[in-house]
Formats: structure tokens, C-alpha cells, sequence
């Protein structure tokens, strides 16, 4: 079989698909991989070709601020709706073209894209037989449209009552007229620019419902339930760290079980200020003995934190995660969706301050599981951390909540269940 993958040039968004077209690969299927130039090598590791995105969808996000200056002074919803406009939807019609453009020469069974892979939309608003089949890889919350009525990306937990979903209305009606009105406008010029009519739906509820399969990077159990789970959505688990990854550090011994281990990490992408989390974690546990607090710094050099560090801590720019976590006991993260998905099925209770992003709807979602304490600050304090961290390592309930929901990843064999799907969509038989 012949697979097109195609990635948000983002580690988020990148390593769910390398994972799936590794999968491939091993089992002797063909593999070209869209994506931009700053992330193409990567191709080359999992044995597949790479073909880079059209310019100017060929964007270098690695750093969002250097990319676009202007963005380093917006915050709240003005920084998101730049986001959406600027590095999803900008490149919808150079992306939908590129995709084109290959299929003449390697006319693919399957188009394999992130969610936020955008650049899909003209293609599946088209006439279904001029396209292959479509499958969206969830990499983050499942967006669509809640049954609560619950606002957008605002890190609401389900409403158990009437009063609490009229509570909801008017932030929902907020969200709507600030955020998702306007990029819904933005995006439908892209859509006009690639030949294809506007959306009739949000076009968070589109990346779910227009493909013909959804593939989403977790289980049911740490999401919220719905009277109806939309048709093309299949729970694949944990996709395995794609390969290629950093090798151990040169402390790796030390992680010998004789010793609690607190990772901390704030993602690749909001790592900006190593004040907001890591910092104040290793100085929460500094006075610790029996802990060790491993950092990774998203790629970033160990001297961009300030000061020197505790004597318990131990830091590195990237570290392999497949051999990390099985020695963790707590997760403390800025509810990056992968990495906490990743911990949740090794049964890794979790300290969330996240509020960026997804990270609002990832960390209120672990509050929800009961999988761990979210601290609704992107900038919690030493001692607030401190207590946290602890409340984590000794009160049961946390952990006995994770084991649950890693006893449901456990229950998928997530490879098996990529291949079906994948050759199920290569027929249009789901």
C-alpha cells in the first residue's frame, strides 16, 4: 500500500505521525512524508521519503517567536486566534496543492494527516472520488463540539446540572464571537483560495467529522463522555515514542529505583521561560534526598536555567522518553497531550500548570480522571508545587486513578489497531 503522511511541523504533531508511518514501513507498506523542511530529516528514520511542503506552508515553527515576532507580544485570545490564522490556516491552500502535486507521481490508497493538518479540508470538500481516503490523527483533545455546550478551549469540566450548563452560555457565546467567529472567517478565504465553498460546521467539528477515519492518540476513559461518540472516531492508545530520539544521559544509572523520580518538562513549545515550571519544581524538591528531579528542556541547553542546580537535580535537553518514563513516579508538565498520555498509560500520576494552547483542556481533563492535581497556573509558586508533588506521591487515590486508565491503553494493542483502521480506510469499508 501506498501512505502520504502529512504533519503540522511540530514535535507534537510530527511524532504521533512518524510513529504511525514507522508502523508502516515495518510492515512493508511505501511511506512519503509531507512536511516542512525544518523537520524532513526525520524521514530518514523511520524509512520514509520526504517530500517538503510547498513554500510558504514550508514554515520553521521549532521557535514560534523567531518565526513571527509580532507574536511574542500577544497573549490570551489574541496570541491563540494569531496561532489558528498564521501556522494552521495560512498554510491550507499551499498544503492542499503540495498534496496534489505528489499524488500525481505517487498516487497514494491513504492520506494520513495531524488534526490540525488543515490543508486536508479542500480535499475532503471535494468529490470523494478524485481524493484517497482521508484519516486525521488526533493529537490533542477531542475538539468537536461538546454535549454541555461547554466553551471552547476554555478548560471546562463536564456540566452536571442545568444551572451549570446556563453557566456556560455566556462564556461559550464569548469564545464564539472573540475566537472562533473570526477564524472561522480567516479560514474560509484560504478555503475560497483552494477553489472549495466555506465550511458549514466548525471546523473543529470538520477535522473529526469529514474524514473517513479519526484516529485518536488515546482512550475513552480520559476523555469526556458524550451521549454519541462521532462515527469515524476509533481510541488507538499510546503511539510509542517515532524513532530516532536521544539516547540515554551519562547519569542513566542513576535512575536504579533507589530513589523516587519527579520528571519535569515544559514540551517543546511553551519552553520559553524555564521560570514558569521547571525551576520552581527542581526548587520544590530541592531538600529532598531521596528524590531525584530529572528535567528535559525541550532541546534547549541545561545552562538557559538560572543558577546552579540543586544537588538532587538532573537535566538534559532531550531525553528518550520510551526509557524514561517507565522510572518515573510522578509527571509534573505543562499538559503537553502526548507526554501526558504517554505517562497516563504507564499508570504515571501527574502534576499539571498549564493554561496555553490545549494545555487548559489536557490539565482539566487530568483533574477530571482523578489521574492527578492540576494547578490552573501556567506559573505556580515553589511552595504550591511542593505540596502538589507530595500530595501526588502519597495520597493512593492518585495513583490508583492513573492505574485505571493505564489498565485501558494496556487493553489496545495501539499497532494492530493502526493497521486496521489504515487498511480498513484504504478500502472506504468502516
Amino acid at each position: 500500500m501506498k501512505v502520504l503522511l502529512a504533519a503540522t511541523p511540530l514535535p507534537g504533531h510530527l511524532n504521533p505521525i512518524l510513529s504511525i508511518g514507522r508502523m508502516l514501513v515495518a510492515h512493508g507498506h511505501e511511506v512519503v512524508l509531507n512536511t516542512a523542511t525544518s523537520m524532513g530529516g526525520r524521514a530518514a528514520n523511520i524509512g520514509a521519503r520526504f517530500v517538503p511542503f510547498l513554500p510558504p506552508a514550508d514554515l520553521d515553527l521549532r521557535d514560534m517567536d523567531a518565526a513571527f515576532p509580532e507574536r511574542k507580544f500577544l497573549t490570551g485570545v489574541d496570541q491563540l486566534r494569531f496561532n489558528f490564522e498564521r501556522f494552521f490556516f495560512d498554510p491550507v491552500p499551499h498544503q492542499s496543492a503540495g498534496f496534489k502535486e505528489i499524488l500525481k507521481d505517487f498516487p497514494a490508497e491513504v492520506l494520513i494527516a495531524d488534526n490540525f493538518c488543515f490543508g486536508t479540508l479542500p480535499l475532503l470538500l471535494g468529490k470523494k472520488s478524485e481524493r484517497p481516503a482521508i484519516v486525521h490523527c488526533g493529537v490533542s483533545y477531542l475538539q468537536c463540539r461538546r454535549d454541555d455546550g461547554a466553551p471552547f478551549h476554555a478548560g471546562y469540566p463536564p456540566a452536571q446540572t442545568d444551572a451549570q450548563r446556563r453557566e456556560y452560555e455566556e462564556p461559550r457565546r464569548k469564545v464564539e464571537l472573540d475566537l472562533l467567529k473570526p477564524i472561522h472567517k480567516y479560514l474560509d478565504k484560504k478555503l475560497a483560495e483552494s477553489g472549495v465553498k466555506p465550511l458549514h460546521m466548525s471546523v473543529f467539528d470538520a477535522a473529526v467529522m469529514l474524514p473517513d477515519v479519526y484516529m485518536h492518540s488515546s482512550v475513552s476513559g480520559f476523555e469526556y463522555p458524550r451521549r454519541e461518540v462521532p462515527a469515524p472516531v476509533h481510541f488507538v492508545g499510546s503511539l510509542p515514542s517515532p524513532a530516532g530520539t536521544a539516547a540515554p544521559p551519562e547519569w542513566a544509572h542513576e535512575l536504579d529505583g533507589a530513589r523516587r523520580v519527579v520528571f519535569v518538562t515544559q514540551g517543546t513549545v511553551a519552553n520559553e521561560d524555564f521560570d514558569q515550571l521547571i525551576g520552581p519544581t527542581l526548587a520544590a524538591m530541592s531538600d529532598e534526598p531521596d528524590i531525584l528531579v530529572v528535567a528535559t528542556m525541550g532541546g534547549r541547553p541545561a545552562d538557559a536555567l538560572r543558577g546552579p542546580l540543586p544537588a538532587n537535580a538532573r537535566v538534559a535537553a532531550y531525553l528518550p522518553f520510551d526509557w524514561l518514563l517507565p522510572k518515573v513516579d510522578v509527571l509534573v508538565t505543562n499538559g503537553g497531550y502526548g507526554t501526558v498520555n504517554q505517562a497516563l498509560a504507564l499508570g504515571i500520576p501527574l502534576v499539571v500548570a498549564g493554561v496555553t494552547e490545549d494545555k487548559a483542556e489536557v490539565s482539566a481533563r487530568v483533574a477530571w480522571s482523578g489521574t492527578g492535581i492540576n494547578l490552573r497556573t501556567q506559573s505556580p509558586s515553589v511552595d504550591v508545587l511542593r505540596r502538589a508533588i507530595e500530595d501526588v506521591l502519597h495520597v493512593s487515590g492518585f495513583r490508583e486513578a492513573a492505574a485505571r486508565v493505564a489498565a485501558e491503553f494496556a487493553a489496545i494493542d495501539t499497532e494492530t489497531e493502526v493497521l486496521r483502521l489504515v487498511h480498513a480506510a484504504s478500502t472506504i469499508a468502516i
